[in-house]
């Protein structure tokens, strides 16, 4: 697998106004608003960093706003961006054989990324 680079992370968190206010007010980062998420894009170092409610996060992997109890709440998202849908495919092909569970299959997102969740 060839990973070109940190397309993004965002924190994952149950209290987005309190997060948000850590990112914005304390370290002073220029976050954008989309209804509950914040973020920021073409930040150096990573493409893309945010502060996911969990709400979100749960409404993207699993349909609806709860997290299931019998998956761990996860507290942070990393992507890595790789060369194309099929470098996607192989990578996740890649990881099955070594083990890794997914959450949900590939997939392209709402903002416009092939995605796979582990």
């Amino acid at each position: 697998m060839n990973v070109k680079c940190i397309s993004g992370f965002a924190s994952i968190t149950k209290d987005p106004a309190a997060s948000a206010a850590l990112y914005q007010d304390a370290l002073g980062l220029p976050l954008e608003a989309m209804e509950e998420y914040r973020f920021m894009d073409h930040f150096p170092g990573a493409n893309h960093f945010g502060v996911w409610p969990l709400a979100m996060a749960a409404q993207s992997c699993f349909g609806h706003e709860e997290w299931p109890e019998s998956v761990p709440e996860p507290t942070a998202t990393i992507e890595f961006e790789l060369a194309d849908a099929a470098a996607v495919e192989a990578a996740v092909q890649e990881m099955k054989a070594k083990g890794q569970a997914f959450i949900h299959e590939a997939r392209t997102e709402a903002w416009g990324r092939r995605s796979r969740g582990s």
